[in-house]
């Protein structure tokens, strides 16, 4: 007598396997990604052209150029990914983002105005660290490692403090004219925020349709994974040109 067919195990296996097939599919295609664009991440040629000749106050084309940069900003945008992940509430959500606002935007207007040069290759591979730390943290990682929970505004803060450093340190690659820098610089910011804001909407509208389906739960541990890998490749691709170029 033939042994009956163990449908649920086989349901199981099949949902297990395709799962396996999508994170690796999924991993495979972001890294790439990130692989050959990691240093796409910068200022456009007209963009820069425009800023090196921009001369007295530019407020609605530098408030462009701030809100173009964040949108285009693939290292912040995992980051902020990562943040809201697991927020549902708007009140935490606003306390989170506004928190990497401010770590952020002071050390944005610092770098530039203060003329503080930091290396880029070593605040952009802090800023790949941000986005790895994020995901672990989303997965529960230093609670069962560690044994407790970092302060994860704190973490959100100080990351925000190298993300800001990162935007400067952009900027700080042209010969900018001082005649209104003050205000190009204040204006640049403004547009950072801006183009955060539509981010922010953007990934919680997203959000909000996955969560709603009832593949999220089974997708998020994967999803959080291929956030650490693109974080450990951003990592990786910085360190590697810090002591080769």
């Amino acid at each position: 007598m033939t042994k009956p067919l163990n449908l649920p195990f086989m349901s199981q296996r099949i949902e297990a396997m395709l799962r396996a097939r999508w994170f690796a599919f999924i991993t495979l295609l972001l890294l790439s990604l990130l692989a050959s664009s990691a240093f796409a991440h910068g200022v456009a040629e007209d963009d820069k052209l425009f800023i090196e000749q921009a001369s007295g106050m530019q407020l609605i084309p530098f408030i462009y150029l701030g809100a173009k940069h964040m949108v285009t900003g693939y290292d912040h945008l995992l980051f902020l990914f990562g943040v809201i992940f697991f927020l549902y509430r708007m009140r935490e959500v606003a306390a989170y983002v506004t928190l990497f606002a401010i770590g952020h935007s002071v050390t944005l207007l610092y770098g530039v105005l203060s003329g503080t040069h930091v290396n880029p290759y070593i605040v952009d591979a802090i800023i790949g660290l941000s986005v790895v730390y994020k995901a672990l943290d989303n997965l529960g990682a230093f609670k069962r490692v560690l044994g407790f929970q970092p302060n994860t505004k704190a973490a959100v803060l100080i990351f925000g403090f190298f993300h800001g450093f990162g935007l400067a340190t952009k900027l700080q690659e042209f010969t900018l004219s001082q005649d209104g820098l003050v205000a190009n610089i204040l204006a640049f910011n403004v547009g950072v925020e801006l183009g955060q804001l539509l981010a922010l909407v953007t990934i919680l509208i997203a959000m909000g349709f996955w969560r709603r389906s009832g593949a999220f739960w089974h997708q998020a541990f994967a999803a959080n994974a291929v956030l650490m890998a693109a974080g450990f490749v951003l990592m990786g691709h910085q360190m590697t040109s810090y002591f080769t170029l």
